[in-house]
């Protein structure tokens, strides 16, 4: 997939290049997801945020404009995403809802994004609000 991350911490990139191990095209960058850089997202089918970024109704639909359809959040909480705009916009959402330890966000993270890359689910870190048929086989 071809992914943006923002709000990068300069720690965060061994560990997402060594989990990534080259699978998708990953870009990284140190600046928060807002207006003024929205524009990386551009030609990207998923972005990788933090708690740090705010995804109100006005952003999702902006990314949606870029043809953004995955978002993940390197945190455990999504109050920073509205999860019901996402899901009316048909976009995917998942979180990193287990360890928190840096090198384990990054494999939750790259995880999440290789599932979704093969047709699959995200499963327990999924936060999606729409119907999904991934979603319901896991049910």
């Amino acid at each position: 997939m071809r992914v943006i991350a923002y709000n990068i911490l300069d720690q965060e990139k061994v560990f997402l290049a060594k989990a990534n191990a080259k699978v998708h095209d990953l870009t990284l960058i140190s600046n928060g997801l807002n207006f003024s850089t929205i524009h990386f997202a551009a030609g990207k089918e998923a972005v990788l945020v933090s708690e740090r970024d705010i995804l109100d109704k006005v952003m999702l639909f902006e990314l949606f404009k870029l043809g953004v359809k995955s978002i993940i959040t390197r945190s455990k909480t999504t109050d920073h995403i509205d999860l019901d705009y996402a899901g009316e916009l048909k976009m995917h959402v998942a979180n990193v809802p287990f360890d928190q330890s840096m090198e384990s966000i990054a494999k939750q993270t790259i995880q999440n994004l290789t599932q979704w890359m093969v047709g699959g689910c995200a499963g327990d870190a999924c936060q999606c609000r729409m119907d999904c048929a991934n979603k319901q086989k896991l049910g």
